[in-house]
């Protein structure tokens, strides 16, 4: 497989395939998981947003949102070992797009809480996109590369309905751009699960003078294993010249991503990560979370 710029493994074929069939069977065999680890995070924040604005149905977005992995495992309570399994069971390489999709909109209709948060897809993945939009994972598609151009008249008026932001490995190649044009809307609060080879500062600054504050959350989690030993080697390259110890971490075979939150209100984000600081998650062993 080629190698992107920051010495990972190119997974880009898979976000062209019409359905999430490559997706998950590529993706399962390197054990990613980062979006079960956040799982408990972004039910947090969500149910805090709730709590504090009195609004029952939120709209979250989730930024680089491909098949709609995060919503589909909010929206539905299900775990990425469901999703796995809803997508490379024996028999399921047989079906057509047509039935795959109705199994997934089946899910939907039988899982979802109609009353639940509305959930929004940002991505400039149109096959990925259009599939979670049509699945019903995601509620409305943003298709579009805010790194290059400014929202048009009709995304900027699904930003301006948007409560809170997620991401789940993206920020680094979504960078400052990106975020800040999202927030400039709505003020949304935000939560980015980051790579440890990035650095969340420039987001955080960008943030900053549109009246953000930023927290770090206790932790680092896993996103995936290595995909071979000379992509580790390559990142642990990366991670030095970040001046970033890999000691028990990235050296012993994984991504690992930390955690941080960003809401426009002066000593607001300690409290969001002291809230979030005390999500026990239940589906990650203590050293998942490192």
């Amino acid at each position: 497989m080629p190698f992107d710029s920051t010495g990972k493994i190119s997974f880009d074929h898979i976000y062209t395939a019409p359905d999430p069939r490559p997706f998950f069977g590529t993706l399962q065999r390197v054990d990613y998981q980062i979006p079960q680890l956040a799982k408990p995070y972004f039910t947090k924040l969500i149910e805090e947003y709730q709590a504090e604005r009195g609004i029952a149905r939120p709209t979250v977005l989730d930024v680089g949102c491909s098949y709609g992995v995060n919503s589909a495992l909010l929206r539905c309570d299900a775990s990425i070992e469901d999703l796995y399994e809803q997508y490379t069971a024996p028999g399921v390489e047989n079906l057509d797009r047509a039935a795959l999709l109705e199994r997934d909109r089946r899910l939907v209709t039988t899982h979802a809480d109609p009353d639940g948060p509305r959930f929004f897809g940002l991505d400039a993945a149109g096959a990925a996109l259009e599939y979670a939009c049509s699945a019903g994972f995601i509620d409305e598609a943003i298709y579009a590369d805010f790194e290059r151009y400014d929202p048009d008249p009709e995304q900027q008026a699904l930003l301006d309905q948007v409560d809170l932001v997620v991401s789940t490995g993206c920020i680094g190649y979504v960078t400052e751009k990106t975020i800040a044009r999202i927030a400039r809307g709505s003020r949304p609060w935000m939560a980015h699960f980051v790579l440890r080879m990035f650095s969340y500062d420039p987001v955080a600054e960008s943030l900053a003078g549109l009246g953000y504050e930023t927290a770090a959350i206790d932790g680092v989690y896993r996103q995936r294993r290595f995909a071979s030993a000379e992509e580790q080697e390559q990142i642990l390259g990366t991670l030095a010249e970040a001046g970033v110890n890999p000691d028990g971490l990235e050296a012993d075979g994984w991504l690992y991503a930390q955690l941080y939150v960003s809401r426009p209100k002066k000593g607001a984000a300690a409290g969001l990560a002291s809230a979030l600081n005390a999500v026990a998650s239940e589906d990650a062993a203590p050293d998942e979370r490192g």
